[in-house]
């Protein structure tokens, strides 16, 4: 697979070209990298191992030549019914509509497999995914495609869904137990067409290359990144997000603000993701409690609608950094919710980070409104306060103790996150022992 096939890899590489003379930097790319092309890898066979310290280079610009990715969208109120034929236009006859048992019971999706079912299209249906999907459950779900005969895949659903649905498009061409994916470009041959319709507004899994999927065994997740992940076709419609909870439209918006932010400063950020990780931030800002408060506010809604797909599109192209590489772990240890941990965990992050690289963090606060005088680390130390103080009104949890994480954790939440992906292109280099320390704050 070329360096062209994916979007993540060139980041990195163009990342790891502007770290020379960072050893220590280099030497952690290096580590996820052989770590991901090793057979059977796994966080599980190199727990203990750390990354050697060194300074964070003082400045670092973003690529010259960058890639940019996305699938086709059709968004807006009454976009659900699109659907269908953009199923025949990618040349699906025997698709399987992904989703899970919230989402069967309500209209969108009898809307949905009606509007299949008017076209001469055979429909098969597979429900059974949890909030983090399982990787049993990727493997039942590829049962009931091959038992379908499909030859496409359909997701209705929030990011679980969506996520579940990319890996059974991973199984149906490559083969094999769906956690021999995990890294980077794994899954080396094409994949079946895959259309993505989310039902909420947050996980932004509809337009990126990624795929996160629950390892039970090892309690942890696994990130599965390439740019074959990335949905054929996204088909966004704001009505769907009137039926969905309070609870999860917060977690959702949360987890919004956490791709925005950290797709700004992430090392691997572009011209093109940074209008779009600021855009979705103001826009997610104003109109999340409001979604909160009324699911049935239309403008609220396609608000976070755009907010969601702009996020999604900045972080698939920028990458993110030590709250999501944080938070996997502990999503897999305790089954929380994504948009809940990266609530708890962002201010951490944002201020640990802004101890070496405050602007940008001052430029988000610039984008939510905040007050923005004083110096760019004083803006920060605001930024991470307003984060809190939303998470709050929303009703987010404060701590990590309220999610189930215990103090006995952190170590192995600290290792597996300096494992992760997005570890690499955080704008300041961790060590696992500050790793450690920022789990113990956020408990």
């Amino acid at each position: 697979m070329t360096p062209a096939e994916s979007g993540m890899r060139n980041a990195l590489r163009a990342y790891r070209r502007g770290c020379r003379g960072d050893e220590g930097r280099v030497r952690q790319m290096e580590a996820v990298e052989q770590t991901e092309r090793a057979p059977g890898s796994s966080a599980a066979g190199v727990l203990g191992e750390s990354v050697t310290p060194v300074p964070t280079p003082t400045h670092m610009q973003p690529p010259a030549v960058v890639k940019f990715h996305t699938p086709e969208v059709i968004i807006g109120r009454g976009a659900l019914e699109s659907v269908a034929e953009v199923a025949i236009g990618l040349g699906m006859s025997r698709p399987l509509v992904v989703s899970d048992a919230t989402v069967r019971a309500t209209a969108w999706h009898g809307e949905l497999d009606s509007s299949l079912r008017r076209l001469p299209l055979a429909v098969s249906g597979f429900s059974d995914v949890s909030p983090n999907p399982r990787a049993e459950e990727v493997g039942a779900a590829f049962t009931a495609y091959l038992d379908h005969g499909a030859d496409g895949v359909i997701a209705l659903g929030g990011g679980s869904v969506i996520d579940a649905a990319k890996g059974v498009a991973i199984m149906a061409t490559n083969g094999g137990h769906i956690l021999r994916y995990e890294g980077i470009d794994r899954a080396r041959l094409p994949l079946p067409p895959v259309i993505a319709a989310p039902t909420t507004a947050g996980s932004g899994s509809d337009v990126s290359q990624f795929c996160i999927i629950n390892d039970s065994a090892r309690g942890t997740k696994v990130t599965i990144v390439g740019r074959s992940l990335v949905p054929d076709v996204s088909i966004v419609d704001p009505r769907v997000l009137q039926t969905v909870s309070s609870a999860v439209t917060a977690q959702s918006g949360m987890d919004v603000v956490s791709h925005c932010v950290e797709a700004y400063v992430s090392l691997a950020h572009s011209r093109m993701t940074d209008g779009l990780a600021l855009q979705a931030l103001s826009m997610a800002w104003s109109s999340l409690a409001r979604l909160v408060d009324n699911p049935a506010d239309p403008e609220a809604g396609l608000d976070m609608a755009y907010a969601t797909l702009k996020a999604g599109m900045a972080f698939t192209n920028a990458i993110l950094g030590a709250t999501h590489a944080m938070s996997h772990p502990v999503g897999g240890r305790c089954d929380a919710a994504h948009g809940a941990i990266n609530s708890v965990l962002l201010p951490h992050v944002i201020r640990y980070n802004a101890q070496a690289h405050p602007a940008r963090y001052a430029e988000l606060g610039d984008a939510i409104g905040i007050d923005t005088t004083g110096s760019p680390r004083v803006v920060a130390d605001r930024l991470a306060h307003a984060v809190e103080s939303l998470a709050q009104r929303v009703g987010m949890p404060a701590r990590l103790a309220d999610l189930g994480v215990v103090a006995e954790d952190i170590p192995m939440l600290a290792t597996l996150a300096m494992r992760d992906a997005c570890m690499t292109t955080n704008p300041r280099l961790a060590t696992a022992d500050e790793i450690a320390q920022l789990y113990r704050e956020a408990l």
